[in-house]
């Protein structure tokens, strides 16, 4: 990858302006909102199930030290649980108003999810080469999601590969890095609420087509190396004690 994408011009400083400024909460901000967000999503092809919330700042499940609270669903049968049904969602929005939602990926979807200082860098560089990169969700703690196009299941089992890149709920602490959310795994859909006062919101909204991973794969992966050796350096220039 040139060494020429590793400088920010004044147009790609522009467009960071712009998506710090580009945050639709205001839409959330009532339960009208969530619920219109979430059909959204929905009618996007995005499949839903409900969510776990927080609760202070603590999980709304009952296990004792969740290590992923108000990250996970409610339910132990959430892919078969997740849809695009505008009348059941709208059941759940209302019934549980608090809760979040999950959306599953490796069906319609997959989601490519960064840590957000390689996000924002890569979606830059994106748009900027005017390739087609929606929708996008950012994350109150740290990451930027890229929903793709699924890249599909065979009918033929063994004709299905893995990835390195693939992550599962349970690995995610396995993959600081750029994290491949496939068959078998979720994130959360936006408007989301997480422990502390920090929320999950759309940066590029789910009315954009899904584009295809492999499109987006380079910059993100050139991304996620680049602040990965970033991270290096600042270490190695820390004081160390002999």
């Amino acid at each position: 990858m040139s060494a020429e994408f590793g400088r920010r011009t004044s147009g790609q400083g522009r467009i960071s302006q712009w998506l710090r400024g580009r945050r639709p909460k205001e839409a959330a901000d009532n339960a009208g909102g969530r619920e219109a967000l979430l059909l959204a999503a929905a009618d996007a092809g995005l499949p839903l199930a409900p969510a776990a919330h927080p609760a202070g700042y603590r999980c709304s499940c009952d296990r004792v030290g969740c290590p992923t609270p108000a990250r996970h669903p409610v339910s132990f049968a959430w892919q078969t649980q997740s849809t695009t049904d505008r009348a059941q969602i709208e059941r759940w929005a209302r019934h549980q108003p608090q809760a979040n939602f999950i959306t599953a990926t490796g069906m319609v979807h997959d989601v490519l999810d960064l840590p957000r200082e390689a996000g924002d860098e890569a979606l830059e560089r994106l748009l900027a080469s005017g390739i087609e990169v929606d929708p996008v969700a950012a994350t109150g703690d740290g990451r930027l999601l890229f929903f793709t196009l699924t890249r599909g299941t065979p009918e033929d089992e063994d004709e299905w590969w893995p990835c390195e890149l693939d992550c599962h709920p349970e690995t995610m602490d396995e993959h600081p890095g750029l994290r491949w959310h496939c068959r078998g795994s979720y994130v959360l859909v936006p408007p989301a609420q997480l422990p502390g006062d920090l929320t999950v919101d759309w940066v590029r909204g789910p009315e954009h087509p899904l584009p295809d991973p492999l499109t987006l794969l380079e910059v993100l992966t050139d991304a996620c190396a680049r602040y990965a050796g970033a991270d290096t350096d600042r270490l190695a220039a820390w004081p160390h004690q002999g």
